[in-house]
């Protein structure tokens, strides 16, 4: 337990962010599952709009630090290269 004002505070802090963090990270990896299913039922616009949606909220996830930038990209190829591939089978 924290002995100090600051290190009180700092642990208020830290749970409130945490919570706000796993809420933007839940909903990254919803959309992403949901754009998978969608990749894999092989649905072509509708894929392509959840790939879409899927990229926005990685790259905004991204953006405030809660994933790094490396992982938000590796997670884009990942979808990309499935949305491509779907697509030259078409």
């Amino acid at each position: 337990m924290a002995n100090t004002k600051s290190a009180l505070k700092a642990m208020r802090v830290a749970a409130k962010r945490r919570l706000r963090n796993r809420a933007a990270i839940s909903r990254m990896r919803s959309t992403s599952r949901q754009a998978q299913a969608a990749l894999a039922a092989g649905a072509g616009e509708d894929a392509a709009a959840s790939v879409m949606s899927a990229i926005s909220i990685i790259d905004r996830t991204a953006a405030k630090g809660i994933i790094h930038k490396n992982q938000a990209a590796r997670r884009k190829s990942r979808l990309m290269k499935k949305l491509n591939s779907l697509s030259a089978k078409a």
